[in-house]
């Protein structure tokens, strides 16, 4: 089973990221100026029709995104020169669209294959499953103008879709040489390094149900951050998810 799709569904997009996404595509735009004073919590809170708390955590998004800055008694201003910060979980909770139009102003591409394969030795260790059981495979591919941005291989139980039941999610960073078919996309010169992140999606029992190998140039963020809260008791799905 084939399929070639150019898009998507996700899980709900929580309102504090939608807020940061508009603010965020106003600042890479240029239509908010580097320097130039962001609205107030109550504003945003009453154009948006939302609480001060969901507010705030919309202003915490950017700036752990690296596009504004807080002035003491003075408020939050757009930086001068913002960057790319790629954050998690708040991405997990978009379509790759959402995400890469977020952080530019250019015209974004994803293109993505779907198939069933069988399970490799590894794939079946992972999910629990024999080996040559079927797997839904995803390729998804990502260009920002025409420059490739991301590149992705996503596997899952066949009848799972999606990460809607996952309580937990485990990502692994590293520079690492790329597959060929990531090399071949990213268009890699041979020996060099690109950023890898490893992911792993679980449900509450501990069953694995998405396994992600994503793909970025070397220089594409200046940082990756990473956010859970840390909770006493029975450990909780990652701030940002449902």
């Amino acid at each position: 089973m084939e399929q070639q799709t150019k898009g998507s569904s996700s899980m709900p997009e929580p309102a504090y990221v939608t807020i940061a996404g508009e603010f965020a595509r106003l600042i890479r735009s240029g239509e908010l100026r580097p320097g130039s004073r962001m609205p107030s919590l109550s504003e945003i809170c009453e154009r948006h029709e939302v609480s001060d708390i969901v507010a705030r955590k919309a202003v915490e998004l950017l700036q752990s995104q690296g596009l504004i800055r807080s002035v003491r008694r003075r408020g939050n201003f757009v930086v001068d020169r913002p960057n790319l910060v790629r954050v998690s979980p708040e991405r997990q909770t978009e379509t790759a669209e959402t995400t890469f139009r977020h952080e530019s102003d250019q015209r974004v591409e994803v293109d993505r294959h779907v198939a069933e394969v069988p399970a490799s030795e590894e794939l079946a260790e992972a999910f629990g499953i024999s080996v040559s059981d079927p797997l839904t495979h995803t390729i998804t591919r990502v260009l920002e103008g025409n420059r490739p941005v991301s590149i992705s291989d996503t596997y899952q139980p066949v009848g799972i879709s999606g990460v809607d039941s996952a309580t937990d999610l485990e990502e692994r960073l590293a520079d690492r040489m790329p597959s060929s078919e990531h090399a071949e996309w990213l268009r890699s010169t041979p020996g060099e390094l690109v950023k890898t992140v490893h992911q792993r999606f679980f449900e509450a029992d501990g069953r694995l149900i998405m396994l992600s190998d994503i793909s970025y140039p070397q220089g594409r963020y200046d940082a990756f951050l990473f956010r859970m809260p840390l909770r006493r008791g029975e450990p909780d799905a990652p701030e940002g998810r449902p």
